[in-house]
């Protein structure tokens, strides 16, 4: 397994401006860098490929709605024990108080 050579990977990419190599690696990381913090991120948390939400508008709602849980979460800084995000989501779920000052509410 050491002592075989790396294969030689082929991308190609379009683009309307004339970039340098310096500035198209940038930008294709920059670009794989949003997969890696929300796709990969709505895959592990949300279980998002495993969904079957298929009717209608449900699945584009249901995406809708886990990004906008994910930021909620990511914005709530209140938790000094850096928990992952599963564990807020779980931590949410299991205590009113946690829920609500996630989502900004108030209880009276």
């Amino acid at each position: 397994m050491g002592d075989k050579e790396s294969d030689l990977d082929r991308r190609y990419y379009v683009s309307s401006r004339e970039l340098s190599a310096e500035q198209l690696a940038t930008a294709v990381r920059a670009h794989w860098g949003i997969e890696n913090r929300l796709h990969w991120v709505l895959d592990v948390s949300f279980g998002e490929d495993t969904s079957t939400v298929r009717k209608d508008n449900a699945s584009q709602n249901c995406s809708l709605l886990k990004k906008i849980v994910l930021n909620l979460l990511r914005l709530d800084t209140t938790d000094q024990t850096n928990c992952s995000l599963r564990m807020k989501r779980k931590r949410a779920a299991w205590d009113d108080n946690i829920r609500a000052r996630i989502l900004g509410l108030t209880w009276r």
